[in-house]
């Protein structure tokens, strides 16, 4: 749906090359414009979205964005992206040995959730490959996890809570903290949150109502690719949000519906360049292998990362 190569180019495009052409640099803008960045997850799919990100990072577009909203895996490729070293955390995701701890049967075992998201963000990205914190922290383009509230069912901008190492490492579980399999709920000043993809699998209207403008989205899925759950993962699921997180078991029965719905917004905003807010949806190819949310092939994994990868550049070398 995008990269067409035609002669008129998507409103997103322009104004982010607009602003590199004029070297505008994020809080000291002559546009008036919000331009977001906003990451879909989907487990290890968001590998996908996360050679999209490397490949943006590579043609140096980061600086002209405003804000980089990430919905699950999408948050953990966003605080990559804002560290200075996305390529180190893609690196990583292609060796699925390499972080096996964090989704190892043998974890209940051991007292600690399926899906070890403290492990993940707190032993591996920070003290092994060395996630820079800091740097995210002080970066002039800011991050926003985006997950839901377990009480109330809302997909919430984490951004406000943010304020040291701590408090983003939590922010960045809260967004990818899938039901059920990643534990109890993550508590964050207050509020209890799950897996983003319950009520925003991607950030769309949480950016919007919060003044963005032009939106490019990053998605995970293929076109055509929309959230199906099966009867039993339903009905697990469902019993146990109904038990720990009650706000949150409609919005997750209903995120099927929502999927179509949103795939298809993204689809007449990306084709029709006159609507606003502008949003052009980058999506991998149809040849893209399907990844699944828990994969571990390495192969299967790294050829996510490089359809993502590929996407964007086409997208940016049709559009040149």
């Amino acid at each position: 749906m995008a990269g067409n190569g035609d002669a008129t180019e998507h409103p997103v495009l322009a104004v982010l090359r607009e602003r590199l052409a004029t070297d505008s640099q994020p809080g000291q803008r002559s546009d008036p414009h919000r331009v977001v960045l906003s990451i879909e997850g989907g487990g290890n799919r968001g590998v996908i979205s996360g050679g999209m990100a490397l490949a943006l990072n590579e043609r140096r577009f980061l600086s002209a964005f405003d804000a980089v909203y990430g919905a699950s895996s999408g948050a953990l490729t966003a605080a990559w992206l804002l560290s200075g070293d996305i390529s180190t955390g893609m690196k990583a995701w292609t060796d699925p040995a390499s972080f096996a701890p964090f989704s190892r049967l043998s974890n209940p075992i051991r007292r600690r959730p399926l899906v070890d998201l403290e492990w993940l963000i707190g032993e591996f990205y920070d003290r092994t490959l060395g996630l820079d914190a800091a740097h995210i922290l002080a970066s002039p383009v800011s991050i926003h996890p985006v997950a839901t509230d377990a009480d109330t069912g809302l997909a919430v901008d984490l951004h406000r809570h943010i304020g040291d190492k701590q408090s983003l490492h939590r922010a960045l579980r809260a967004s990818a903290s899938l039901p059920l399999l990643a534990g109890k709920p993550v508590h964050l000043a207050g509020a209890r949150y799950i897996d983003a993809g319950v009520a925003e699998a991607i950030p769309l209207d949480t950016p919007l109502a919060a003044g963005a403008t032009h939106l490019l989205v990053l998605s995970s899925r293929k076109s055509g690719d929309l959230a199906a759950d099966s009867a039993v993962l339903r009905a697990i699921t469902g019993a146990w949000l109904r038990r720990t997180a009650p706000g949150a078991r409609e919005p997750f029965l209903a995120r099927g519906t929502r999927s179509a719905a949103v795939a298809q917004r993204l689809t007449t905003h990306s084709t029709d360049l006159a609507l606003t807010p502008a949003m052009l949806a980058v999506r991998p190819g149809p040849d893209t292998p399907r990844v699944g949310r828990m994969e571990a092939d390495p192969v299967v994994i790294t050829d996510g990362l490089h359809a993502g990868h590929l996407a964007m550049t086409e997208l940016l070398d049709a559009n040149a």
